[in-house]
């Protein structure tokens, strides 16, 4: 028996499980290593904030699929892969052995760069621990008055952010004041200006071009000097590869991501594959976005196949632009093409029709 280890359940690893379960792999032992017991899917996710959405809705549970792709599943968090023995080292002390590894765990919050951030922010990522630090918030700010303002200040800007923050806005009304502090335009073309307004009409009050210095408790401090009152604040800042990954011996780009080629194989060791954010295309430059990774899931699918039955590998390349379809909390929606973009209610429509769809593929009951 050759043995199959997936590590990590992303939107990658997802549609490698359902072809196991169409298709099943003849002798050859899989075991799915994750930390949690499903996987939430990050599209949905500002929908679910927003009150869209039942959390139930935005989740996909990953013992139906696994049972039902014949997966051995260890519910743990991966903290070295050991190339010398051919084991993944993990967190609950189990060290499990493959002959071929795929990883499709996803990036890390990267709070390292504004001093305070760990301390007094709440990170975006993981998701799960977001999703329980939201109830917390959700509660908190509920048990108000109608005539208090809980102070929100999102530091980051991009279309994670922006979204949330619209999301929040919508939810609470007039229950918050929600502030977005961006360093950069990290919004360019006609997607830019179109959600500025946005921001603009429901309330919400986009800080540009400023840089946060330090965060402390009740406060955001930046470079200009001004200091940004908060009682809530998110770092919704740029995420980062984990340090285990370049620390095991993999290859990796200057941000520590798994480093592939156009088989999404590991440069650096031939029986190992990556997709998804985790990871880094060695001959194509595209965003860390789970458009992205969904795309990536029947190619790496597809190659795991190839390697176990020794079969020329496929190569990839993924597209060159994406469609983008940003919420804005009140079931309006942007959708963005290169520089084009259009937006109305129709647009969140289509959104949530495309969200359903990709979660109904995957998200099987057990009997």
């Amino acid at each position: 028996m050759k043995r199959l280890v997936l590590l990590g359940a992303g939107h990658a690893h997802v549609h490698v499980l359902k072809s196991l379960m169409e298709s099943p792999l003849a002798k050859v032992a899989v075991t799915l290593i994750s930390p949690y017991d499903r996987q939430v899917y990050s599209g949905m996710l500002p929908g679910w904030v927003a009150g869209h959405y039942a959390l139930d809705d935005c989740v996909i549970p990953l013992a139906p699929l696994v049972v039902a792709a014949g997966v051995q599943f260890q519910q743990t968090a991966a903290m070295h892969i050991d190339f010398r023995r051919n084991e993944v080292h993990c967190a609950n002390g189990n060290k499990v052995a493959f002959d071929l590894l795929a990883i499709d765990t996803g990036p890390v919050a990267d709070l390292s760069l504004i001093p305070g951030a760990a301390e007094y922010a709440i990170s975006l990522r993981p998701i799960e621990a977001f999703i329980e630090s939201f109830e917390r918030i959700k509660n908190t700010i509920l048990r108000h008055s109608t005539g208090h303002k809980t102070r929100i200040v999102f530091v980051g800007a991009g279309a994670g952010g922006i979204e949330l923050a619209l999301a929040m806005q919508h939810f609470f009304s007039s229950r918050v004041a929600v502030t977005l502090i961006s360093a950069a335009n990290t919004l360019p073309g006609s997607v830019g200006p179109k959600l500025t307004r946005i921001l603009a009409q429901q309330g919400v009050t986009l800080l540009s071009n400023r840089v946060a210095s330090r965060i402390e408790r009740g406060a955001v401090h930046l470079q200009s000097g001004e200091i940004i009152e908060a009682d809530i604040v998110i770092a919704a800042t740029g995420a980062t590869a984990a340090a285990w990954l370049g620390k095991s011996g993999l290859q990796t780009d200057e941000r520590g991501f798994v480093l592939v080629n156009d088989y999404l194989q590991s440069v650096s060791h031939e029986n190992v594959f990556a997709a998804g954010d985790c990871a880094t295309m060695m001959n194509f430059i595209r965003p860390k976005s789970g458009v992205y990774a969904v795309r990536a899931g029947p190619p790496i699918a597809g190659n795991l196949r190839h390697y176990l039955n020794n079969e020329p590998l496929a190569a990839y390349a993924p597209q060159a632009r994406s469609l983008y379809l940003v919420s804005t909390g009140d079931k309006y929606a942007i959708a963005s093409w290169g520089n084009f973009a259009l937006q109305g209610h129709w647009v969140w429509r289509w959104k949530d029709r495309i969200d359903r769809g990709f979660m109904a593929k995957y998200a099987l009951k057990l009997p």
